[in-house]
């Protein structure tokens, strides 16, 4: 036993050796595992912007698309329906979007058409009382609902109803405006929903 002679520099290089592989080890399961946390590619897409084209969308015609699982209202408003905005101010619980709905919109949007291009209504679809989606009643003629009806939006579930800006009218259960996205022209005719106008840039 006393003639045993202790490799030291033998010794040290199996203990960095050990220390090494062991690390190499740690690092290789950690990466899983904090990978595990990131979003997947499905949540990513269904956060995503998303890009519509407006060139077939008629005057007077509404088109939904969906994102981040929302109903996104698109219109292209008639001269005819933004002509009648200003005449539901007296009827409307938050007429300028300026009270309780402020932060229902960003501020490119907080103006009587509740849009970047009047023509155009961006829109989340779902009604501020209980998250149904309301009907797109576009028209303008005497409803069951309103016989003093300009255009807008009927929810069937319990009756309130919005203006073709999507403002709510009083004496309704829902006590807001609906909501306007994040959104921006990519073009004259494209439009981005998800993306705010100065992120865009």
């Amino acid at each position: 036993m006393g003639n045993e002679v202790v490799d030291h520099g033998r010794r040290r290089f199996l203990t960095a050796a050990t220390a090494v592989v062991g690390g190499v080890g740690v690092v290789a399961a950690a990466v899983p595992f904090i990978k595990s946390w990131e979003p997947s590619a499905r949540a990513k897409a269904a956060g995503a912007p998303v890009t519509q084209s407006l060139k077939k969308i008629e005057l007077g015609q509404q088109l939904i698309v969906s994102w981040r699982s929302l109903p996104i209202f698109i219109v292209n408003r008639t001269k005819q329906q933004l002509a009648a905005l200003p005449g539901q101010d007296p009827r409307l619980v938050d007429p300028k979007s300026d009270g309780s709905s402020s932060a229902q919109q960003p501020k490119y949007a907080q103006n009587e058409a509740r849009s970047i291009k009047p023509e155009w209504l961006v829109m989340i679809g779902i009604c501020t009382h209980l998250g149904c989606v309301p009907t797109y009643v576009g028209e303008m003629k005497p409803e069951p609902f309103d016989p003093n009806w300009q255009g807008g939006y009927y929810c069937p579930c319990h009756h309130s109803r919005y203006d073709m800006a999507g403002r709510v009218y009083k004496d309704v259960p829902a006590p807001k405006n609906m909501v306007i996205p994040p959104y921006h022209y990519v073009d004259d005719m494209t439009v981005q929903i998800g993306v705010n106008p100065k992120e865009a840039s």
